[in-house]
Order: C-alpha cells, then sequence, then structure tokens
C-alpha cells in the first residue's frame, strides 16, 4: 500500500488520529475553513444564481502549501474534517484548495476519535456529501447577504461598525420581547395560608388552604386572608374539629432523561456547572479530539455537536453491563431504553456519550482538568442513568376540612432511587424546587388534627425570567432557530457586540442592544422573526437531505428581503429622525437646537448643526452621575468621570474653560495593602481593566479582581475583592485569607461597594 494523506482540522485532532494509523499515513491539520467570501465585498453575484466567490483565507497559505506538498506524493487522499454541515464544506473547499475533484478524494467520518473508529472509518471510505456542502453554503451565502447589506443601514443611522446577523437578530429580539414583558408587568396579590396540625400522637403535618366548601378559591387580600384564619381557629373550637376527610396513595414513577444532545448539554452544564456555552463547547471539544492518558492518546466522548438521541447497540450493551455489574440487576431495565429524536433533529450522528464506559470519571480524573474532569463527568453520568430503572415515589394527599375550608398536605417517600443513585438533571434558578415532606404513615380518613399554629402570607406575582444562557438555548431549540453548532455562537456575538450582557447570569438587554433592536424589527418586521428563521432552517435541511436546491433558498429569502431594503433607504432619514431626541438645550458655539445621538462609546449630545459645527457633550444624566470629590492637581477644580477608547478616567472639569488637560486614573476607595497610597482602575497593553496602586512603578501591587470596601468577617482583612473570572458568575472573596464571602454575609455588613461615581 502506497502513502496516504490523511487532512483534520485541528493540530489536536491530527496527533490524535495520528497515533492510531501506521507509518503508510501523514495526517495534517487544516486548521478550520481555509476558504471562505472575501471580507471587503459582498463576494455573491446575485445575477448569477446568488454565485458566490470564494478566495484563501488571509493567513492560512502556509497551511495550503504544506497540505498541498503532502498530496502530491500521497496515493490517496482521505478528508477527516468533523462529521456535521461545517465539516463537509471544510472538507469541499480543501479539496478544491488542493486542486482536486470532489470524487478524487476520500470522505471518512467517525463519531468517536478512538482506534477502532477511527480504522474502521479509513477502510470504508466514502464521498464528500455534496447536499450537505450545499446546505452550508446556503447558510453561509444567507448570513453574508444580511449582514452585508444591512449593517451599512445601521451604520447611517445608529453609527459605523455596527452588524446584523441573520440568526443572532432574531435572538436579540426575544430577549428584548422578554424585557419588555417585565417592564410591562404589572404584579398581581394573593395570599398562601399554611397550618401545622398534629396527630393524637403529636406528630406535626403542614397543610395548605386549597379550598372552600369543596371549592377551589384564590386570595386576593389580607382581608379575605383574615376571615380564612379565623374560621381555621374557629373550626378548632367546634364540635366537628379539624378532621381528615381523605388519604390518597399512589406509585410514581420518574424516568430518566436521554443522553445528552448540544443543547441539553449546554443547559445542564449552565444549571450545574455554571460554564457558558463557550467554555462548555470549548472542553466538549478536548475531550472530543483527545487526551492523553499514560502513553496513550484517545477520545473520551462523541462529537459534540448533534442533534440526534439514539446510541449505537454496542454502547448500550457496554452500559448495561456496567449498570449491572455497578449497581445489580434491580437497576437494569429488561430491554435497552430507545429515545425519540426531535422532529427538527437531524440525526446525523449518535448522542453525546463517553466512547467507552469502564473510563469512569474516577479513573481519569487525575489526567484530566478540572474543569475537564466536571464535564466528563456529567456526560458520563447522564449516558448510563439514561439506561438504568425508573426511581419509584410513594405519593400522599391527605385532604382536610376545618369547617369550611379545605386544607391539603402533600408529600412522598422514595421507594426506589433508580437513576437517581447515579444523576439528577439541573434546574433553572426559577424554576421551583418543591421540597418532598414526609408524612405520617398513620393517617387515615375521619383522624381529629390538632391546630398548632397557622400563618397567612403575602405573595405577588412574577414577570416572566429573563434568559439565562440554558434557558435561551431552550428556547432557541424549541423554536427551531439555529441549530446545535451555533447555539454558542449566537449567544457569544450578542455578547461581543455589547447587544446584551449578564446579570447574576440572566441576560439583559443594553440600550444599544435595545436601539438595534427596534430599527431591525422596524425595519424587517417579516423575516428577522422566529416563524421566518425557523423555516429558513427547515428548508436547509431539506437541502441536505437532497429535497431541495440551495438556490431556491436563497432566492426564498432574498426576494422579500430586496424589497424591504429598497424600502428602507426611502424611509432611511425618517427612521434616523425618530431615534434622535432634542434635548431642549441650544448649542453653546452656534445657537443650534442640540440632539442627543449614538456614538461608539454610547450616548451624547450633538449640535444639529454637524458638520459645519462639531460641538458635543455629554448627556445631562451622564454629567450628574460622572461628578466625583476629586480634586484637579493642577489647578484644583473638582474632577469628573469621562468615558474614552480605553475606558473610564478622571478629567478636570474646568477643560473648556480654562483648556486644562489633566487626567488621571479612577480610585476605587480602598487603600493599597503595601503602601497605603490609593487604589485604581488600570488597563492592561489588551485593555483588560485591572487594579493597581496609583504610585506605580514606586509599589507594584495589582490585581484582576475588583477591590471592595468590606472588611472580610472570618479573618478582619482589610478588604473583599470581586472576582469575576470567565465561565462563571461574581465571586467575592478576602485578598487576605483567600475565603469566599456569600452574599448573607454582604447583608449583615453593608458597607457600600467602592466606586466612584458614587463619591459624589
Amino acid at each position: 500500500m502506497g502513502s496516504s494523506l490523511v487532512v483534520v482540522e485541528s493540530p489536536a485532532k491530527a496527533k490524535t488520529i495520528n497515533k492510531f494509523l501506521g507509518k503508510d499515513f501523514k495526517v495534517l491539520a487544516c486548521m478550520g475553513h481555509v476558504r471562505d467570501l472575501p471580507q471587503k465585498e459582498l463576494g455573491i453575484d446575485i445575477e448569477k444564481e446568488f454565485e458566490p466567490k470564494y478566495q484563501t483565507i488571509r493567513g492560512k497559505g502556509k497551511v495550503l502549501n504544506q497540505l498541498r506538498s503532502a498530496a502530491k506524493s500521497a496515493d490517496n487522499i482521505y478528508l477527516a474534517t468533523d462529521p456535521d454541515r461545517e465539516g463537509e464544506a471544510i472538507a469541499w473547499h480543501v479539496a478544491h484548495a488542493l486542486g482536486k475533484k470532489p470524487d478524487e478524494v476520500f470522505r471518512i467520518l467517525f463519531n468517536e476519535i478512538t482506534e477502532r473508529a477511527v480504522i474502521e472509518a479509513v477502510s470504508t471510505p466514502g464521498r464528500i456529501d455534496l447536499d450537505k456542502v450545499d446546505a452550508q453554503q446556503a447558510r453561509r451565502i444567507l448570513d453574508r447577504l444580511l449582514g452585508y447589506k444591512l449593517s451599512p443601514f445601521l451604520w447611517k443611522i445608529i453609527y459605523r461598525g455596527l452588524s446584523a446577523g441573520r440568526v443572532q437578530s432574531v435572538a436579540l429580539r426575544m430577549i428584548c420581547e422578554r424585557e419588555a414583558e417585565i417592564d410591562a408587568f404589572d404584579p398581581v396579590e394573593y395570599w398562601t395560608i399554611d397550618t401545622r396540625l398534629e396527630t393524637a400522637n403529636a406528630d406535626g403535618v403542614t397543610a395548605r388552604v386549597f379550598g372552600k366548601n369543596g371549592e377551589k378559591i384564590e386570595i386576593p387580600n389580607e382581608a379575605e386572608a383574615a376571615d380564612i384564619v379565623t374560621a381555621i381557629r374557629a373550626a378548632q373550637e367546634s364540635p366537628d374539629g379539624i378532621e381528615i376527610k381523605k388519604v390518597t396513595k399512589r406509585e410514581q414513577r420518574r424516568n430518566p432523561s436521554p443522553p445528552f444532545i448540544t443543547s441539553t448539554l449546554q443547559q445542564d452544564a449552565s444549571r450545574r456547572l455554571r460554564f457558558t456555552a463557550r467554555k462548555t463547547m470549548a472542553i466538549a471539544q478536548q475531550l472530543y479530539e483527545g487526551v492523553e492518558i499514560g502513553n496513550e492518546t484517545s477520545g473520551l466522548i462523541t462529537y459534540m455537536r448533534t442533534d440526534s438521541t439514539r446510541l449505537s447497540d454496542d454502547a448500550v450493551t457496554e452500559a448495561r453491563t456496567y449498570i449491572e455489574t455497578r449497581f445489580g440487576k434491580d437497576y437494569l431495565p429488561k430491554t435497552p431504553k430507545i429515545y425519540k429524536r426531535g422532529k427538527a433533529a437531524q440525526d446525523a450522528h449518535e448522542a453525546i456519550r463517553p466512547t467507552t464506559p469502564d473510563a469512569t470519571p474516577e479513573s481519569l480524573s487525575a489526567h484530566l482538568s478540572p474543569d475537564q474532569a466536571k464535564l466528563y463527568k456529567l456526560i458520563w453520568d447522564r449516558f448510563i442513568a439514561c439506561q438504568m430503572m425508573p426511581a419509584v415515589y410513594d405519593r400522599t394527599a391527605v385532604d382536610i376540612r376545618a369547617g369550611e375550608i379545605d386544607l391539603r398536605a402533600t408529600g412522598s417517600i422514595l421507594k426506589f432511587p433508580g437513576f437517581t443513585a447515579l444523576y439528577m438533571e439541573g434546574k433553572d434558578d426559577d424554576q421551583e424546587d418543591e421540597e418532598d415532606r414526609q408524612l405520617p404513615e398513620s393517617l387515615a380518613e375521619g383522624d381529629q388534627l390538632k391546630l398548632a399554629d397557622v400563618t397567612p402570607e403575602q405573595h405577588f406575582t412574577k414577570p416572566p425570567a429573563r434568559y439565562s444562557e440554558a434557558t435561551l438555548v431552550k428556547e432557541l431549540e424549541a423554536k427551531e432557530i439555529g441549530r446545535p453548532s451555533t447555539y454558542q455562537s449566537i449567544i457569544s456575538v450578542l455578547q461581543d457586540r455589547k447587544y446584551v450582557e449578564k446579570d447574576r447570569g440572566r441576560f439583559i438587554p443594553t440600550k444599544l442592544g435595545k436601539t438595534v433592536n427596534g430599527v431591525l424589527v422596524q425595519a424587517l418586521p417579516d423575516i428577522l422573526n422566529v416563524e421566518f428563521t425557523a423555516r429558513m432552517e427547515g428548508e436547509l435541511d431539506k437541502v441536505e437531505t437532497g429535497d431541495y436546491k440551495w438556490v431556491d433558498v436563497v432566492r426564498d429569502f432574498y426576494t422579500p428581503f430586496s424589497k424591504d431594503l429598497s424600502q428602507l433607504e426611502k424611509n432611511r432619514e425618517s427612521i434616523k429622525a425618530g431615534l434622535q431626541e432634542a434635548t431642549g438645550e441650544d448649542c453653546g458655539k452656534c445657537g443650534k437646537p442640540m440632539f442627543i445621538k449614538w456614538g461608539r462609546n454610547g450616548q451624547f449630545q450633538a449640535c444639529s448643526g454637524f458638520p459645519d459645527c462639531r460641538n458635543t457633550k455629554p448627556l445631562e444624566e451622564d454629567e450628574a452621575s460622572m461628578e466625583t470629590d476629586e480634586v484637579c492637581d493642577k489647578c484644583g477644580a473638582p474632577m469628573i468621570m469621562r468615558t474614552g477608547r480605553h475606558g473610564r478616567f478622571l478629567a478636570c472639569s474646568k477643560y473648556e474653560d480654562t483648556g486644562c488637560k489633566n487626567t488621571k486614573p479612577i480610585p476605587v476607595g480602598v487603600p493599597c495593602p503595601k503602601c497605603g497610597g490609593n487604589i485604581v482602575e488600570r488597563r492592561s497593553k489588551r485593555g483588560r481593566l485591572f487594579f493597581g496602586c496609583g504610585s506605580y512603578p514606586e509599589c507594584d501591587f495589582s490585581t484582576w479582581d475588583k477591590p471592595l470596601n468590606k472588611t472580610c468577617p472570618s479573618c478582619d482583612g482589610p478588604f473583599l475583592a470581586e472576582s469575576t473570572g470567565r465561565g462563571r458568575d461574581p465571586q467575592i472573596k478576602c485578598m487576605k485569607c483567600r475565603q469566599a464571602v456569600s452574599a448573607e454575609a454582604l447583608e449583615e455588613n453593608p458597607d457600600e461597594r467602592a466606586d466612584p461615581v458614587a463619591a459624589g
């Protein structure tokens, strides 16, 4: 057999596969896409059936030269890029870059990077799936058409540099509409009444009011709650007393969740591990491509971009063997569990699972980083649990009558843990976690109960919760927006563009995000919506199966889009005018009215006489918030906080009057632990915010964590700091003892967080 070239996407993947194949194979990485549409032009000939113009991606010349050199001496070329649309498109582009026709190269697919899977794939190669290539090409062209033609429209009416995306804009719309629901929400008062009852044996029972004279009731206000409390207390003193009317017991089974697909992995990693979607997929990629264990390197999980819950027969057999050995026959179903695929699932390959159940999390922990170990355990546990018996509970409901008031007590007992012995799915923060109460076993109809306490409590209905990463991915999947490979990029783009920000793990649209969304919804209401985008995703799926031509999909999109664009240009000035709000002030230089406009650093006041008059100044509310107690070292005038391209800084307030250009970093109100000077905000060479001593270079104290003007409740350390590491919510810890401090402890020590804005 002659020499063969195998092309994969990443060096890590190449390193792993190279160990499986013999000396007759050379494995090289193409480093992802090698060709794409040009950056500085549309690159699509609309008049020629949307023909794309591809060019080599800048910086990939050296990689392609290496591949071409290896291809010249290779008898066979195997393209082993990822087993999805994106991977198929990369393989097609690599073939073209090597000067090969699709039928002159082999395409090999494997769902896991193990020696068995790789050798089997090489021994049974196929050809490039041109339908998949067409589906990916259609998606790329759709995104380019919308982004390239709509983004300049945003530049003209808001500011240059903004961008719009076909799918991301719909996700932004969902977040903004949820925020509008929250803003418009009108809380409604309601009350609950819980009672503490005792049996003749002094066993406690907690029951809640749910009805009156056999009819379910709502308790809208304090007056009605007080009447019910009076009625319950009166019932205690009546001849009939408080009596159990009915005891209902039933067995309930809870089935395990299916094995992970991309969306559910991202959701559960967010809930249980506090991983972002980006972090989850990055770590999953590492586990898929291979980890070195001893002298061997092998992939630990199957391909992580999938929408299928399907499992191979071999994997199920191995899981069942492990369950019987580890947990016993009681935990093993008589037949394997088979999970139905979603209605929009492409079902290209298996669910996410460990490549072998024998590689337990415990056996691999010493070879994995802490984050790799956490995610691998999550995947392994879910896979094994999906083939285990259901959990079995005894549920009990006790109906109680107190005069005309109906009460109910509920509880449960876990009879058989089943899959819960290994795994329980995480819950969102806004999901109610009903506590299972254990009721006395002796409760029976006709038993008299004694009232120990009755507690009315006021509540208000809550607005819908803001999206977390987990709930946003879940909603995108439910509405068929995007696909497994796109969820992470959707979220990342929205954050990178500063259209949304996170508050306690929840997405809030920024003022810029709301403005962009308002413009886009006004501009393209029929295109940038959930239904249209979901339909386009369905058509792309049909292209992949060969049931639809990619040109038809693009035309279905571009025909209404081009009409809307033409109308947009006609309405551009009126849309722009609608965004510019008059301040009621006149320009101090030319006397013309001042308007609120957008710029890269937010909104500001600008003269309507632009470009003849270029006078600008911050918004009044910003000016008020920027006042500080700091004094200019040069002229003694108050310092104000300004925002420049490198972030916030203090500037002399007399700049316009006297021309004083003095500036300095912003102090955070916490003394330096090394020299006693002021800690200030600073920026690294790459623009990342950190905090250091204002006496630098004499004092070199610095930290990435934001100092807080609070002492440690454990060791009386001089200050606490807020850590905002990537992939997790902010944590507060002591800079001296490094102990984490809970939110409850902060409430008990209510010093204000140091912030120059609050200083004024």
